[in-house]
């Protein structure tokens, strides 16, 4: 979360809320992927609700709720959603994991037993272009379904299933 006492100073129009988030408060979780709202790297959560912070103007961000990844760890403990992207094995390279894990995190907010279905929907537009996607999905039914254990993993795909796609993402 973005905190009352982060201030951004003067800002330009022009910024958009990834450009703050950044190079203004420090804040690298959130990264810089296509830069056009196409991949969802910089995916953050404004108001509750998953937007692109690539394709919203700061200025658009006064006064309301803005939750990057780096806020959802407490205590310095990662929340069940993290833990269960680790315990999956979903991050490969990591750079659009905060994306992924930001739009899950609105989802499960919003529908706290998420179905496969919703998850696919939730993660449409992200990209990643390490993995078959069958991990990250993995990891957010776990986390959906509350089954987060960071001591052993048991992907909840069965064999058969070798290929996820999510839409509007490329395969």
């Amino acid at each position: 979360m973005v905190s009352s006492d982060q201030s951004a100073g003067g800002i330009y129009g022009r910024w958009t809320l990834v450009e703050l988030l950044r190079d203004r408060l420090g804040l690298t979780g959130t990264k810089i992927g296509c830069d056009r709202g196409e991949c969802g790297a910089c995916t953050v959560l404004l108001d509750g609700k998953a937007v692109y912070s690539c394709s919203q103007l700061a200025v658009w961000a006064d006064g309301r709720s803005v939750q990057t990844v780096e806020g959802l760890i407490r205590g310095g403990q990662l929340n069940p959603l993290q833990q269960s992207f680790v315990s999956h094995d979903a991050p490969q390279c990591g750079f659009c994991t905060s994306g992924f894990v930001m739009a899950a995190t609105a989802l499960i907010d919003r529908t706290p037993k998420a179905s496969r279905e919703d998850i696919l929907e939730a993660l449409s537009g992200h990209v990643c272009r390490c993995t078959g996607y069958v991990k990250i999905v993995s990891a957010v039914e776990a986390a959906a379904k509350g089954d987060v254990h960071p001591e052993r993993v048991e992907p909840s795909f069965e064999a058969e299933e070798v290929e996820v796609l999510i839409p509007g993402s490329p395969a």
